[in-house]
């Protein structure tokens, strides 16, 4: 099987025979059910591809949807004006690049239309409203425009050049104003990226476009459906399990903890993320592929700002309003740690109209929380080794070794990163630091969360042959932990279990910001 990684365009991957997973049913609805449209996904999640995908459709390139939904559902295959306009692979730092790239292609369609080039004469909204009524004209049917990463200009320049940001904004909404004033050229419009910016808006000049981001009918448009995988990946995934000496079923899971977990909308269908899972399956390896291909410059700039820590973020539930419309507010990254990505929706409150955010899978879990840690705790060890060092002490049961590999991680983190004056910092300090490597160890394990309280993190961590219980106490002894996790009855619910559970408590000193005190009950 020919796994279409990196390939972007529709008509390639049908031609030379690379995997294609049929989204042309969604496809049809969505070109006849309305006209303009905007579509957030993260990174890699094949916007290109669809937008190509909609641009060989509005040509009418019949042939190349031979064997798809598509062929079924159309029956005119008429043929538009495609005006393709893709911003992927511009530096937008660079001044005068933006004014560059727009008019590279108002040149070119008015040498394609035969009409005069009017760079000097009329701004690039009305010189698109003129290419676009006179395409309109000599075609006999409306322009189809589509929009791939209508945002990265803003991004690439986000809290980087103010003013650059504010002129690609302002070149941006002239551009794109003529979606209002040339209403009766359009068939069909679709701006696709990763943000969708408010109050300042690229938008306020023209009809709002209809946000498709959280539509449950379109929800799988982008990304590969569990069900999908089972028709589609069966064999590979035969094909890997032998790789990884262990049935199909347990492969599935693997991939599913590794790759799955997005959600985009209230029904909550699993969606796979599509550049991880095809090169996991092209490699027949379960790797960080997505994570690695490198974090967004404008999310590690606005993660600088911020104030909150992760674990005040994660596990909460959210109004749409907080997390789907980014207002450019440096000071509030939610939106844009959403929208890129790394948290997706896992639950919906229907009484309160709320979202419940947290790290989608294994692999973005693993990738932010590493980074995170590095960048906050600064440690001089390097965090994913010990991670899986702690890991491995934990499934052999060594809890000698768990708790060296504690204390001489804890201690390798600076001091003027441990040393805290203020009581609620020292707190702040203590529940994130716990948060960071708990969750990056629950990666590995199964991992429940009891507590997470003033001067309290109450946990279990399950391997294959051991459970365990910790609770870390802020500025307590060891023995007082241990009778905390007796009084609260943690133990009982694993009564039945034959694995070996260990409770341990620990000490944490705010003083020396490690652990001051150790011990374990063995149940």
């Amino acid at each position: 099987m020919k796994y279409p990684i990196g390939i972007q365009s529709f008509d390639r991957i049908v031609e030379d025979g690379y995997m294609y997973v049929d989204k042309t049913d969604l496809i049809y609805s969505l070109t006849h059910e309305g006209s303009i449209y905007f579509l957030s996904r993260p990174r890699r999640f094949g916007k290109s591809l669809l937008v190509s995908t909609l641009e060989n459709y509005y040509l009418g390139r019949k042939e190349l949807f031979r064997g798809l939904a598509m062929e079924r559902l159309e029956k005119e295959w008429a043929v538009y004006p495609v005006f393709h306009v893709d911003f992927n692979g511009g530096n937008f730092t660079k001044p005068g690049e933006l004014e560059q790239k727009i008019n590279f292609y108002l040149t070119q369609w008015e040498q394609q239309y035969n009409l005069p080039v009017r760079t000097h004469e009329l701004g690039y909204g009305d010189r698109f409203i003129n290419i676009l009524e006179t395409a309109h004209q000599q075609a006999g049917r409306r322009a189809v425009v589509l929009i791939d990463e209508y945002d990265k200009p803003i991004l690439d320049v986000l809290d980087v050049d103010t003013d650059l940001e504010n002129q690609h904004r302002n070149i941006l909404k002239a551009f794109y104003s003529v979606f209002k004033g040339a209403d009766s050229h359009l068939q069909f419009v679709l701006l696709t990226g990763v943000t969708k910016f408010s109050q300042v808006s690229v938008f306020s000049g023209f009809n709002q476009p209809k946000d498709i981001s959280m539509d449950a009918r379109y929800e799988a448009l982008c990304g590969i459906t569990q069900e999908e995988i089972d028709r589609n990946f069966a064999e590979p995934i035969a094909a890997m399990a032998v790789e990884y000496q262990c049935t199909p079923e347990e492969m599935r899971l693997r991939l599913k903890q590794q790759y799955d977990g997005y959600h985009f909308s209230k029904r909550l269908t699993d969606i796979y993320n599509p550049f991880s899972l095809l090169n996991a399956l092209d490699r027949m390896s379960v790797d960080n592929y997505w994570f690695s291909t490198g974090t967004p410059t404008y999310l590690i700039r606005l993660l600088s700002h911020f104030k909150e820590n992760m674990n005040e973020l994660t596990g909460k539930y959210y109004p749409p309003e907080e997390f789907i419309d980014y207002k450019a507010d440096v000071e509030r990254p939610l939106p844009m740690i959403y929208q890129s990505g790394y948290l997706t929706v896992k639950a919906y409150d229907r009484d309160f109209n709320t979202f419940l955010l947290d790290f989608p899978n294994n692999e973005v879990k693993n990738g932010f929380l590493t980074m995170l840690s590095a960048a906050y705790l600064q440690p001089k060890e390097e965090t994913g080794g010990w991670i899986r060092s702690l890991v491995v002490a934990l499934r052999q049961g060594d809890v000698e070794r768990v708790h060296t590999l504690f204390t001489s991680f804890l201690s390798s983190i600076p001091y003027t990163m441990r040393r805290k004056e203020d009581e609620a910092e020292r707190e702040r300090y203590f529940q994130y630091t716990f948060y960071l490597i708990l969750r990056l160890v629950s990666v590995y394990t199964v991992y429940v969360e009891k507590v997470q309280s003033q001067g309290r993190v109450d946990c279990v961590l399950e391997t294959a042959d051991y459970i365990y219980i910790f609770e870390f106490k802020l500025d307590g002894t060891a023995e007082e932990a241990l009778r905390q996790i007796e009084e609260k009855g943690y133990a009982r619910e694993y009564a039945a279990d034959n694995r070996k559970l260990y409770c341990i408590g620990a000490g944490f000193s705010s003083e020396t910001g490690t652990i001051g005190d150790w011990a374990v009950k063995n149940n």
